[in-house]
């Protein structure tokens, strides 16, 4: 795993000031709006708030992140901000006997008797992937390698796009679909609206690990 060190470019005995300074510059070359990722941006966000909870009180200084001051030099590039998402579990669209396609989908939802597991909201931090939010809000979605090697954790993207890096499992014809993985996907709008727990569609089954020690659900 990359340390915080590495991923900010400064030495482990480096001072607050130090790994201040590398994250600013850091964190502008690896904007998406700068020509960086969602998921290089997320990165350095994640290293530089471990590094900043070295001496164990959660804060660093005055408990602002450089990025939100002073991100770039221009008013063009924004910081992402957190995004609403709403939710629904796959297995209440089988019991309703509704389509995935269907653009009243969330409507019906939001009419059904649903409890609040299988329907509902929640938001998701700048640095956050969208099955860390949902697991940070309490929910129990399904999940196993965590890294994008398989299906476990698959939702359908209706609403809103969420990003899918380069090397994961995901084939392109289900991507298109609407088919995202939430373990390393990271919104890419300020609303998204998804399907979870969908890794029982049978366009799915060959990229489903079978029940192990991680796997959840």
């Amino acid at each position: 795993m990359v340390s915080p060190f590495e991923v900010l470019e400064v030495d482990e005995d480096a001072d607050d000031e130090a790994v201040e300074r590398a994250y600013r510059e850091r964190v502008k070359r690896a904007h998406p709006d700068q020509g960086g990722s969602i998921e290089e941006f997320q990165l350095v966000r994640r290293a530089y708030r471990e590094l900043s909870e070295r001496d164990g009180n959660g804060d660093a200084g005055d408990g602002t992140d450089p990025a939100d001051v002073d991100l770039t030099e221009g008013d063009d590039a924004r910081e992402p901000r957190s995004t609403r998402v709403e939710f629904l579990d796959y297995e209440a669209v089988v019991d309703y006997g509704w389509s995935l396609e269907d653009d009243e989908l969330f409507r019906k939802a939001a009419h059904a008797d649903l409890g609040p597991d299988a329907h509902g909201r929640l938001l998701v931090h700048a640095d956050e992937s969208l099955l860390e939010a949902a697991e940070r809000s309490g929910f129990a979605w399904p999940f196993s390698c965590r890294g994008g090697a398989c299906a476990n954790c698959a939702v359908y993207l209706a609403e809103g796009e969420l990003s899918q890096p380069t090397d994961h499992i995901m084939p392109d014809d289900l991507a298109e679909r609407g088919f995202r993985l939430s373990c390393n996907g990271y919104p890419l709008t300020d609303e998204l609206s998804v399907v979870f727990n969908v890794k029982q569609r049978p366009e799915l089954d060959d990229l489903i690990l079978p029940p192990g020690p991680f796997t959840r659900r």
